[in-house]
This record gives C-alpha cells, structure tokens and sequence, in this order.
C-alpha cells in the first residue's frame, strides 16, 4: 500500500551516472498526491559514434504526464548542461521558468532566440532571493562557478530542508560575480539539513581547485610577453575568464578582437547585467586585418574543437582571422572526455602552420569551476547533512562519491542513477520506484527517441553501405528495360580486383534468370530473392553484408 505520509523525494531524469544532461524532479506530498518542481533541464552533446544527431536531451515523459502537478523549473545556472534542452522541451511541460538575470539573459540571446522558439514565461529571482512554489520554499545561494550568477539551491519542506548544491567551487576571487557565500552556508547548516545532493565532478582528485585569479595572473604573463599575435580560445561562458584575458590585453597595449557569435552573446548579457564596466569596448573580425600584430588579441570559439566554431575555421584557412608562425594560441580550457580527437586536430594544424600553442599542461591558464576533495569536505562541514546522495558524475565519481561522504560521517548515503526515485525524509531515506526517464535525440528539426530505429539504420549503413535495385517487371513477369543499381559506401573493386558493381550485377541477373515466372510475376517474391543474392553476394567477396533495397515496379 501507498504510503499516505507526506515526503519529499528526489527523483533524477538527467545528470546521475553522467556528466551532463542534469535534469533532476523533487517532489513532496503523498505518493499519490505529490507536487513537483524541476531543477534545470540541459543537454549533452552528441558524439562521432552518434551520425546526424545534434544534441542529446532527457526524457521527459514522467513529468510530463503529471505536468498538472509541476510547479516550475528552477534554474542553477546558465550552462548548456544545465539550460540546453529548456527550448526544445518547455512546450511540453509549459511551467513557469526561474532563474537569476544572467541566465534568464543568456536564454534569451541563446535558445529561446533561435526561429520558431517558444515564448518561455522566465521570471527573475535576485542571488541570495527566495521563492514560494507551493509546498517549496527555494533560496538561491551563491556559489562561485565557471559562469557568473551560479546558485546552490536550499529547498524547504515540512519534511525537511534539501541542498541542491549545483555547480560549485570555492572561489574567493572569482574574478567576477560574488564568491561562494560561506557564512550563508554554514547557517543553512546550523538550521538543520536533511539530504545533500552533491556535485561529483572533481571527487576523484585531492586538494582544492585553483582560483581565476590565479589564472587571470598568469594569463597576463603570457600574453604581455607574447611579441606577435595572441589567440585566447576558451569556453564562451567563462566570463570571468575572458574579461580577465581583455583586461591583460589592455595592459599589454593590445586590442581584443573577438570571433565567435557565442562569445558576443556571452559579453553582452554580462555587459547588461554591469559585470563588465572596466573592460573596453571590443572590436570586431573587420579590425583584425588594420592592428599590427603585436597590438591585438583575438578572443575565438571552438576550444573543444567543434567544426564550426572560430578556431575549426581558422585552422581550415575558412575565417578571416590568419594566423602566421609565432603567432601564439593559448587554450584556456580543458578537453572535455570524447573531443580529444577534434581538438588534437587543431592543435596539430597550428603547429604544422608554425603558430605556438600552449595548453593546461604547460602552465595555469585555465581552472576548474567544480570542487576538489577539500572543498567537498569543507561544504560537508558547513552543512552536516543527514543524507547524501551524490550527483553530476559516472558511476566511478557516484560510487567514490558515496565512500567519501561516510567517511565524512553522513548517517544516510545513497546511490541513485538516472531514473531512481528515492525518498529522502521525514523518515529513513530509501529508494522508491524506477520512473521512466532516458534519452531523446536533437535529430535536424525533430526530437526523437533513443530507440528510434533510423539511428540503428544509420549505424548499419556506415558499417556496411547499401545496393539500390530498381527494376520493371511486365504482367507476365519479364524484366522491361535495364535495372537501375546505385551503391553507396561499398569497395569499388574485390580482392582480386573485379569491379563490386559486376558482382552485384551478377547476382542480379542470375537470380532473375532463375527465377520461375510465377514467382517473378510476384513482384514481393522476386525482391526478396534478389536482396538475399545480392546480399550474399558481395560479402562472398567483401566479408560485410551491406544494406539492399530491391523495388521492382509493375508495367
């Protein structure tokens, strides 16, 4: 029997067992009578492995079919992991939207700026504000992050108080925006916290996370000894980090010129929202040609290697940005796991143009925006949860994670993955019931299902390529005319060098040959005996069977 006790619940859909795509429902009342809100909605990105898709974004469905119940989403912070899918899925849910300025902005000039975008109904909530969603009460506490305006979240219940910490880290010089505000954590903490759920992101490396002062320092030391160009690629939301690379350029008697439609956007909801009132004006792609070399630094897209993105384009000789040998490229980024490919590539063509690069590895120009095991620990200190379910992370950083927060002397530590409903209080946390959840494909114009069969086609066709046959066959089934055969992604030539398309030529003709009449009169029949022929054709010679779409036509 359902438990008629009042409780609140946490139920992810995105972002547990993963780095990426955090959507994550809480929920409190009754099992059969629960209101919900949302915790952000984002996307990941699509791999190589993954042909035509674009963006990968959670399922929905179970908040969608208690959309009744669904209060509104609340937004931590303004990255693509945490914001991304919001566009695409809003109508769906048709929920009032929450979120500081800075991401309401960014969301704005982002997402909900591309044709035929819904009009999200974003209201703003200050840092540091509070927010009443029926049996919810939510604080926005300010965290330091690799974007301005993150928030951890404090969600009250009568059941209890639940720290949704977002993406963190403990900064005291951001750079930009306010630090995390420790004093404001450690009284959540006196006040009494049930359950914690925790960035995982960095629980594997010990210490603390260096701060972007450290890296706007040395920055500065690179590009004011720099003697020819200098070309900063980071990521277009790091705002901290490009105005730190604008007011080094400034030092240096540099102007900064900047490349890539994602950084404009960036700079200008920052500039809005006042973070940016000692940094100039900047110019744009028409400057480059008129500075001399040592009086400019580009600020370009693309330091994850992304096709077309500024530095793709550069390195391909398709941007008006031309780099020359000495110029100097700084990576003010980390390689996110799966792009290393593509970012090698670019590396490897500045090089082969002359152009000197330097990375994370030669020396700190860039820093992590999550917490490190010290500052784990120390959030842990502040806030003495009873429960703690760690989140944003693979298995390997939930399951280290969970040891970690014992060993800290949290009573109640529970793993959950995507699709885990747990209840987290008044009484002994426990998982509850498996929801539907998973993963929906940006494929084009349309939003699909993981399960799609067209994305197992494509797999196929990749693998092995296809034969199209096309014949006419008359009433008394003799073939009319010259069959039409097209290959696509088949070897041109076997292994003793006959040309592919005489061997499926054979099988062709040799099966119509030996069909009886009656079978060819039946033009399903004679299809099906061409496609196994053909089929067995070319993998006697190619070891692969390919795809083969045989369409006779009646005449």
């Amino acid at each position: 029997m359902a438990s008629q006790k009042e409780e609140i619940v946490f139920a992810p859909l995105g972002g547990l067992g993963e780095i990426g795509m955090n959507a994550a429902l809480y929920g409190f009342g009754t099992a059969k009578k629960r209101k919900w809100i949302l915790v952000d909605c984002g996307v990941a990105f699509a791999h190589s492995d993954m042909p035509g898709v674009d963006l990968i974004l959670p399922d929905l469905s179970f908040i969608e079919k208690n959309r009744a119940d669904l209060l509104g989403l609340v937004v931590t912070h303004a990255h693509e992991d945490h914001v991304g899918a919001i566009a695409a899925l809003w109508p769906r849910l048709g929920c009032p939207v929450y979120a500081t300025r800075f991401a309401a902005g960014l969301l704005a000039t982002r997402r909900l700026a591309e044709p035929g975008a819904p009009k999200v109904p974003i209201h703003e909530v200050a840092q540091g504000g509070r927010l009443n969603l029926g049996p919810f009460e939510i604080e926005f506490v300010p965290m330091s992050h690799s974007i301005p305006e993150s928030n951890l979240l404090a969600i009250r219940t009568k059941a209890g108080t639940v720290v949704h910490s977002g993406d963190w880290k403990l900064d005291p010089t951001p750079g930009l925006g306010k630090p995390t505000d420790a004093a404001r954590l450690q009284q959540i903490g006196d006040e009494g916290v049930r359950a914690l759920i925790c960035d995982s992101t960095n629980i594997l490396r010990e210490g603390e996370s260096p701060s972007e002062a450290q890296v706007a320092e040395v920055l500065r030391e690179k590009i004011l000894a720099a003697r020819g160009r200098v070309l900063v690629t980071t990521f277009a939301s790091n705002v901290a980090r490009l105005r730190a690379v604008c007011l080094a350029a400034e030092a240096a008697g540099r102007r900064v010129v900047l490349a890539g439609r994602a950084m404009e956007r960036s700079l200008a909801v920052a500039r809005e929202c006042g973070y940016l009132e000692d940094v100039p004006e900047l110019l744009s792609l028409e400057s480059f040609s008129r500075l001399p070399a040592n009086k400019i630094v580009v600020l370009a897209t693309g330091s994850q290697g992304e096709s077309r993105a500024a530095m793709s384009r550069i390195v391909r000789g398709e941007h008006p940005i031309k780099l020359s040998p000495n110029d100097l490229v700084i990576f003010s980024s980390r390689t996110i796991p799966g792009n290393e490919r593509e970012v090698n590539a670019i590396v490897n063509g500045l090089i082969l143009q002359g152009v000197d690069v330097l990375n994370d590895r030669d020396a700190l120009i860039h820093c992590s925006g999550h917490p490190r095991r010290g500052e784990v620990a120390q959030l842990y200190k502040w806030l003495r949860p009873q429960v703690a379910v760690p989140a944003h992370g693979e298995a390997l950083h939930l399951r280290v994670h969970a040891e970690f927060a014992r060993q800290a002397g949290v009573e109640h530590v529970l793993v959950a993955h995507n699709g885990d409903m747990v209840a987290l209080g008044p009484d002994t946390p426990t998982h509850l019931d498996q929801i539907a959840h998973g993963r929906l494909y940006h494929d084009g114009e349309l939003i699909l299902s993981e399960k799609d069969e067209c994305f197992r086609e494509r797999h196929r066709l990749a693998a092995a390529g296809i034969v199209s046959i096309a014949f006419a066959l008359t009433a008394k089934g003799d073939v009319a005319g010259v069959p039409d055969v097209t290959m696509f992604g088949l070897p041109r030539k076997t292994r003793d060098n006959r040309p592919m398309d005489e061997v499926v030529d054979r099988a062709l003709f040799e099966t119509l040959d030996s069909l009886p009449r009656a079978r060819k009169r039946d033009a399903d029949a004679a299809c099906a005996a061409i496609e196994r022929a053909v089929r067995a054709a070319v993998a006697g010679v190619w070891g692969k069977k390919p795809h083969v779409h045989v369409l006779a036509i009646e005449v």
